[in-house]
């Protein structure tokens, strides 16, 4: 088949990758347009438009997939079917009614659990034991299309949202790679999916990410691990930000007890309170500088009173 592929972020390149590599003729790419990322805020293609400009497939960043421009550039390329991955902007009926087969999407849940944009973060987050990708083809309402294709994956104990995304973009690829066969063999047909277990992944914020030592351990070490790379655990020391990477549970079976947010400096360790027990801190990272190990941190300091977590 002849396909536009839709991606923007660096967890669709496989997906690419993918399909370069499949029987399917890739024509162009769908990508947001230019954006200013890091630090230095420069503007640069997304990971996308650049692995598709090495791979010599033309690439196409409207500011709106609406905009009728767009729209008669797609119709003259013509796809029999656009696959989707991870392409962060709502896709118009203009623009579904286009290709034969239509929209394709790669989507990290298994559906119906965990529509919406952040679904392995909420899943991580949830404490859901196992998470996979589906497939499915694009309609109106929100990742409610008929679906074609699963895979399960499980979610260990230590994953943060980073690692398990690119498990998931590697299955995930190799899915949707079946799924345009299947598709163009005409052997694969959409099933409905359930109208039972809809749950919704709505964007997580960098507010949301912000860590309330009130709460307990199990949830603290949930959401570091859910917002890790992106947006960034935190929480605030006296009146700056501070970046967080992950938390571990001590391995002494008897911490001491802590109040919520107390800081305690224990040899080449860093514990924190909570509403349940204290956890370790993994790296941090104070404003303006580099990821350091919280024992580092916590010795630059040279405290000479007890602190806490604000």
């Amino acid at each position: 088949m002849r396909l536009v592929f839709a991606g923007t972020p660096q967890t669709a390149v496989p997906v690419l990758d993918a399909l370069l590599r499949s029987r399917h003729e890739v024509a162009a790419v769908l990508t947001r347009p230019d954006a200013p990322t890091g630090r230095g805020r420069k503007v640069e293609p997304s990971p996308v438009a650049r692995r598709a400009r090495e791979a010599g497939v033309e690439v196409l960043t409207p500011p709106k997939v609406r905009d009728p421009a767009f729209l008669d550039q797609l119709r003259k390329i013509a796809p029999d079917c656009c696959p989707v991955a991870a392409y962060g902007a709502l896709l118009p009926q203009s623009a579904l009614d286009i290709p034969l087969h239509g929209w394709v999407n790669l989507h990290f849940s298994v559906l119906p659990a965990w529509r919406g944009a952040a679904p392995v973060q909420h899943a991580i987050l949830h404490g859901d034991d196992i998470t996979g990708a589906t497939t499915f083809r694009i309609v109106a309402e929100l990742d409610a299309g008929p679906v074609y294709g699963v895979v399960t994956e499980p979610i260990r104990p230590r994953d943060t949202t980073g690692d398990l995304l690119a498990r998931l973009s590697l299955s995930g690829a190799e899915l949707l790679a079946a799924t345009l066969d299947g598709i163009e063999s005409g052997q694969l047909e959409a099933v409905p999916q359930p109208a039972d277990g809809i749950s919704y992944a709505p964007k997580i914020t960098s507010e949301d990410a912000r860590v309330d030592w009130h709460q307990p351990a199990y949830a603290i070490d949930r959401l570091t691990r859910a917002c890790t790379p992106d947006p960034g655990p935190w929480t605030q020391f006296q009146g700056t930000r501070l970046k967080l990477g992950p938390v571990l549970s001590p391995a002494d079976p008897s911490p001491p007890a802590l109040a919520s947010g107390e800081i305690y400096p224990e040899r080449n360790v860093v514990l924190v309170g909570t509403a349940t027990h204290p956890l370790l801190l993994g790296d941090v990272q104070p404003p303006g500088k580099r990821p350091m190990p919280a024992a580092d941190w916590i010795r630059g300091l040279r405290l000479t009173a007890p602190v806490r977590f604000d």
